[in-house]
Order: C-alpha cells, then structure tokens, then sequence
C-alpha cells in the first residue's frame, strides 16, 4: 500500500504535522515506536510565537494555561527579561506538558483522517525516485514522502545519510522526578554554584522535579540509565551538602551537544523537530522550534503532494527553517558559556544582568527566546512577519484574523477596496479573499496558511500575482 506521506515519530511534532498535512487534504500515516504514549513531559514551555500559531489553528486554549502581560523570565539562569514585552497579540507564555500537547494533536490529526500506527518502530529506509520504502514493525511500506519527526537519533536523518554536524557535549546534565526528604534544605527554582547548577521545581508535598548541571566532563555512556544514587550524588556535589531523596520517576540524563542536520530535505526526504536539531533546554526553545517546522512544512508539503506546489515550495522549508534552527543553536551556546560555574564568569554575568535592564536589549533577547523575531525572507519588503491578528469588520459583522486562518487556506486580505484583489480570481480555489475594513498601515495583505505575509501592498513595485504564483502556483485559466 502507498501512502501519501508517512511520518516516522508520534511525539507533539509529528502529530502537530499530520494534523496540518491532514487539514489541508493530505491523509498522513504517522509510524510511531512505542504501542502507547509513555506521558513524559521533558518540556512544558510553549512561547509566543508557538502561541500565536496555535491560536490560527483553534488549538491555544486546548494545549494549556496562557498567561499574559509582564512575565518575568531568563537568559542563562539570569532573570531581568519580559517576555510580555515583545507578546504583541500572542499570550507571554503558555504552560502546556509536552505529553498533554502531543494528546491534543494526535486528536486533531485523527479527527481529521490521518492514521497513526504505534508500537510499529522503522528500522529501515530506502529511497526512490517516485517513493520510499519503509520498514516498519517488520513489514515493508511505500510512501510518496517520508517525514522524520523521530528524535535526536533519528533513523531515517541516518537512513537518507544527512549528516548532523556541530559541537560534542561538554556539560552532564541529570533529571528526574524524586520526593525531596528535607525540602526546605534545597533551594528552589536556578540556582548556580561554583560547582555547577541546581535546578528544583520544589513540591514540598509530593515529587519535585530536579536537574543538575555539572561542567567537570560530559556522560562517558550517554545511553547508561540513570539511579537515584547518581542523580543525589551530582546535586550534593553542586549544592555543597546533603540532598536526600528518594522515590524516582522518569529519570533521564543528556548532554549539551549543539547539533544540526546540514539539510532539512534529502530528495523525498524531510526532518523536523529533534531530527532536525538538538540543544541544550536554555529557555525551552527545542519543543517550540520542533512546532515551527510543522506549522512551516506542513502546506508545503501538502501542495507538493496534491500537485499544486510551485517549482521550489518544498525546498522553502530548508531554507525558511534552517536559519532558524541554527539561531536557536547559536543563542543556547551562548547561554551555555555564560553559565559556566567557574567564578571567572560572574563578572561577566554581573554586567549581562545590568544590560538585560535595557528596554532595547530586553526586546532582543526576548524576542530571540520567545520566537517572535522569527521573519522570512520572502522576496517582499516589509513582509516575512507573521500576521497581526487583527480586528476586522466585514459585511458579514466582525471577525479575527486567526478565525480566517483556521482552515489552514492562504487569504489575501483587502483593507481599502482594491481593484488589484480581481487578480486573485485565477486562484480563488486555493486562496480565499477577504474584504474587511481594519487599523492597519497596508491597504492588502497576503497572508501564507501558517500566519506569515507573503505581500503587502505597501512594497512598491512587487506585484500581487507574482506573489501569488511564487507561493501558490499557476492560476487557474481565465
């Protein structure tokens, strides 16, 4: 049997992908490892970008708590930024445990025709020139497309033989879930010592979640598993004093490696999310960067199937999301410098800590955290940014920008009544046009199905159609 497109992994990425390919028409078969989700929650931050996207899907309120307003938050352990600062129209911040969110996209991705398989782990990829064979589970499929959404060790990044390149680990980081046998002896939330970091997110009545951070040498076996007696050792070291715990949960152990595949697309072969790039946690960016790729690949990849994708869509991923990739990479090490636990580094924290109180660094850093500052090159000027949500009135009473967004369809938004929106009846099948009065300086705006503009009116000499044939193919004959 061939399927259209078969995504190896079933963690939030590639169920946040098959529910975007699936929307757009494409029924999606999704292969994942384990017969039934394991409940973990290594991340829970979704910033707000992530947020903002989510929201044009009807998905926000679903996947957690979104706080708004100031919100203090930090860079390398040192607290001073304000994520409120650069949210815009999107929450600061959504608390939402990553195996709760991967629940809420698999329901969607199911609900709307794709078809996940677990306990089916792929050992096995072999590309064609038309397909690619998998093999799953001990059986062999097709498919026209193979996406892997299947972690750090990705078997089919391996199998297509992309190459992950970049730093090896020089930080042991341990984490687990343990009852705290004398809480108030252990400090909560980051704490740095010359010996390294502590991180506790203290519940003195049940488990508490602990991290440490330990700069002497990297794991000498990464796969090892981790013992209770280990995860206590590396906090007494750090902390300078007895830490006794006990009853474990979920203990697990990586590393600092910055890593990168060199491309996102191999021929029918795409990566995404941890596959794709790996990091150190420093602001909760991975799970969220994991969660761009999908919404960016995912009408892509669509169009290419159904045939409609202009010459050179598909390659856009790579070209779109790489940089993006590589600037979270780029952030994280830094942080990972700036945390080194050696007393030569304070005063370098020190001054870091009196320029995070500066409005224009504050927004810079926030934004590089948050996502926000996330923009394309689309060819146009002053656009590649996502789209506002803005408050329209329409003939038909009012509405949000994200409401028009939630069918996953690109929309050319006329603000002014402009004659130039006639050109887009060649693609009235594939983009939806909205004539609607709002505050806003352009007088159109085009608006790609994952919330980014692809052309505004106010870039002079850049013409609508153009646009529209370099995102969304040839129109249909007059």
């Amino acid at each position: 049997m061939m399927f259209e497109v078969a995504i190896v992994g079933g963690g939030p990425v590639g169920m946040l992908l098959a529910a975007e390919l699936a929307l757009q028409g494409v029924r999606p078969l999704v292969l994942e490892r384990n017969a039934v989700p394991d409940g973990e929650s290594k991340a829970g931050t979704l910033h707000t970008r992530t947020a903002q996207s989510l929201e044009r899907r009807g998905l926000l309120e679903a996947v957690g708590r979104s706080s708004h307003g100031p919100l203090s938050f930090h860079f390398s352990g040192i607290f001073g930024l304000d994520l409120g600062a650069v949210a815009g129209d999107g929450p600061s911040i959504v608390g939402s445990p990553q195996a709760w969110a991967e629940q809420v996209f698999a329901r969607r991705a199911a609900a709307l025709g794709a078809e996940i398989r677990r306990g089916q782990e792929v050992t096995g990829l072999v590309q064609h020139d038309d397909h690619v064979v998998l093999t799953a589970g001990g059986r062999e499929l097709g498919a026209r497309y193979v996406v892997g959404a299947d972690g750090a060790r990705s078997v089919v990044r391996r199998a297509a033989g992309i190459p992950f390149t970049g730093t090896a680990a020089r930080v042991a980081a341990l984490m687990g879930d343990v009852r705290l046998l004398d809480p108030s002896g252990v400090p909560p939330g980051y704490t740095r010592t010359p010996r390294g970091w502590i991180i506790v997110w203290l519940n003195p009545a049940g488990h508490s979640r602990v991290t440490t951070y330990d700069f002497r040498a990297p794991h000498a076996d990464r796969a090892a598993p981790v013992t209770l007696d280990e995860l206590q050792a590396a906090a007494e070291h750090i902390v300078g004093r007895p830490v006794p715990m006990a009853e474990p949960r979920s203990l697990s152990r990586y590393g600092d490696a910055a890593l990168q595949a060199e491309t996102y697309r191999a021929g029918r072969v795409l990566l995404a999310g941890d596959a794709a790039h790996v990091h150190f946690p420093w602001g909760g960016q991975g799970l969220n960067t994991g969660l761009g790729d999908a919404f960016n690949l995912g009408w892509k990849l669509a169009a290419q199937v159904r045939g409609d994708a202009p010459a050179g869509l598909l390659d856009s991923y790579h070209t779109e999301r790489h940089p993006v990739g590589a600037r979270v990479l780029w952030n994280v090490r830094a942080q990972t410098a700036l945390a080194d636990p050696d007393p030569a580094v304070d005063p370098l924290r020190e001054l870091f800590a009196e320029l995070m109180r500066l409005d224009q660094v504050n927004e810079h850093l926030s934004g590089m955290i948050s996502g926000v500052d996330t923009v394309y090159d689309v060819g146009v000027p002053g656009a590649g940014r996502m789209a506002p949500d803005l408050e329209l009135k329409t003939e038909g009473g009012g509405v949000r920008l994200a409401e028009l967004l939630r069918a996953g369809r690109p929309l050319l938004l006329d603000l002014a009544g402009r004659d130039d929106r006639a050109v887009a009846a060649r693609w009235s099948s594939r983009v939806d046009v909205v004539r609607a009065s709002a505050e806003h300086e352009a007088e159109a705006l085009l608006v790609r199905p994952d919330g980014y503009v692809a052309w505004t009116s106010a870039a002079r000499g850049h013409s609508l159609a153009g646009a529209l044939e370099r995102w969304f193919g040839a129109g249909d004959p007059e």
